[in-house]
């Protein structure tokens, strides 16, 4: 987990320009509306992500990490979404969020090493939540690969 690190700072240490974060800030909301959208399309809120960018050898900037997956991004079930805000719950998520809860209340996760053993059933959980992300954003089923790992070979 990266320590947040202020815009004012960048720019002073010569890591971009001030143009550079204004481009890298403009097309992060970009990104952050069009995700909404396609999560809207599909039943989803998407409420919270990251982004992370870099440069290429040439000196140009480009995102260079996943992309509103659900270990970087937080999203919602917008049908329950304002019934169970008038209810007073939590919102539906289909993310990791109960994963990082679970090693919040036992550790500082950022900072215990080693961390604790999650259960094995909050792993298939966290497996179930990812497939149905992915079944839902894609409108498609989740294949698994049955491959046996021990016979792949690097072409």
């Amino acid at each position: 987990h990266a320590p947040p690190f202020p815009p004012a700072e960048i720019v002073a240490q010569g890591l971009m320009t001030q143009g550079e974060w204004d481009y890298v800030s403009a097309k992060a909301l970009e990104l952050f509306v069009f995700g909404q959208q396609v999560a809207k399309e599909h039943g989803m809120l998407l409420v919270d992500t990251k982004y992370e960018f870099g440069r290429h050898a040439d000196g140009t900037i480009m995102i260079c990490d996943e992309m509103h997956t659900p270990d970087s991004s937080r999203y919602w079930v917008a049908a329950s979404y304002d019934e169970r805000m008038a209810q007073g719950q939590e919102p539906e998520n289909i993310d990791k969020e109960f994963l990082r809860l679970w090693f919040r209340e036992r550790c500082d996760p950022y900072t215990a090493d080693p961390l604790p053993e999650a259960p094995a059933e909050l792993v298939t959980e966290l497996a179930s939540r990812y497939i149905q992300l992915y079944e839902v954003i894609t409108g498609e089923t989740f294949v698994f690969d049955d491959t046996d790992p021990t016979n792949l070979t690097a072409e």
